[in-house]
Order: structure tokens, then C-alpha cells, then sequence
């Protein structure tokens, strides 16, 4: 099961990334309208140009309209998108100064407990978010300036909370057979690069 796991997971990280990059273009345009609006309205350039300025602010030349809305509901979903990854691969910030000198059972049972967390909490997220999504859902609620439903960033973020809870789910069972069995199976604390 861990190739699968590890399909869906890498799959995730990718729309993940997809949707961070995109939000760095958004922002980039987003800061660059901006600049050169205030530019534009400058006394500067409508003393030289005014008609070129007008027709350029007329154009939309201007900061992108709710782009903190867009950021804000993206932004979400991309921190949940990588987490199955990172669970899976061991990635999550760790400090080995404690557990270097406990032995391999000691280990063993930390890496135990903390999946076991990992999955509680991941699996409270995904149920929290769906909760969310419904209310959001009846309420028909909207984001201010785009006024887009806002049960649509809740259920970006609940997939991918769910995706996570998931692969997370997995981990922690397959912690237990570890500690059971003493014999390790997943890959401990490979980072994202494994």
C-alpha cells in the first residue's frame, strides 16, 4: 500500500504546488498593478500624459480586485495539499538532540505516539472543515469583494484535510504493526526527497 499512499501523496504535493505558484503570480501581478497605478495617478505622469494615463486606469491597470480572498482561500488548500507528503515521508520538523541516545523501541513508540497525534489531529481538521463547509454551504455566505461562495474554499481545504487525514490514518496503523512487530516498514523520517 505504501506506492499507492506515496502516488497519492506526491500527486497532492504537486497540485499543491500548482496552486502556490499561481498565487506568487497573482501576487507578483497583483503588486505590479498596484505600482503602476499609483504611477499612473501620479502628478508626474498626468502632468506629461494625462490621456495616456487616464486610458491606462481606465484600462484596469490597478491592483487585482479580492486578491487577498483568492490568496487567503489558495493558501489553505496548499498547506493541507502538502501534508500527506510530508507525513508520509517523515518530513515533519523534528528534534533529535532528545531521542538520539534512546534506543530503537524508545524510538520506535515516540514515532508511535506522535503518528498517532498527527492522525487525531489531521482527521479533527478534515471533520472541523466539513462542519465549516456546511454552514457555509446553508448560509449561502459569500467572500466580500469577489463574492464568491465561500463553501467553495472550504471544500478545497476539506479534500485535501480528507487526503491527509487519510495518508495520516495510514501511518499511524502502520506504526502500531512496527511497534508490535518490532520490524520497521515505512521509511523513518526520509524528508520529501525519498
Amino acid at each position: 500500500m505504501y506506492p499507492a499512499f506515496m502516488k497519492i501523496s506526491r500527486f497532492m504535493a504537486y497540485l499543491g504546488g500548482i496552486m502556490l505558484s499561481a498565487l506568487i503570480l497573482l501576487t507578483c501581478a497583483s503588486v505590479l498593478g498596484r505600482s503602476l497605478n499609483g504611477m499612473l495617478h501620479s502628478d508626474f505622469v498626468e502632468g506629461i500624459a494625462p490621456g495616456f494615463a487616464q486610458l491606462a486606469i481606465n484600462l484596469g491597470i490597478g491592483p487585482i480586485n479580492g486578491d487577498f480572498e483568492l490568496i487567503e482561500a489558495g493558501i489553505a488548500f496548499a498547506i493541507f495539499a502538502f501534508m500527506p507528503l510530508c507525513t508520509l515521508s517523515g518530513g515533519h520538523a523534528s528534534v533529535d538532540i532528545f531521542t538520539q541516545g534512546m534506543s530503537e523501541r524508545v524510538n520506535r513508540i515516540l514515532r508511535l505516539i506522535t503518528s498517532l497525534l498527527f492522525a487525531a489531529v489531521f482527521v479533527l481538521i478534515a471533520t472541523q472543515l466539513f462542519g465549516g463547509l456546511q454552514t457555509k454551504f446553508r448560509s449561502g455566505q459569500t467572500t466580500f469583494l469577489l463574492e464568491f461562495p465561500l463553501w467553495w474554499a472550504y471544500a478545497l481545504s476539506m479534500f485535501a484535510a480528507a487526503v491527509a487525514a487519510v495518508v495520516a490514518v495510514y501511518v499511524a496503523g502502520v506504526r502500531v504493526v512496527e511497534t508490535l512487530s518490532g520490524h520497521e516498514l515505512l521509511p523513518s523520517e526520509t524528508g520529501a526527497d525519498h
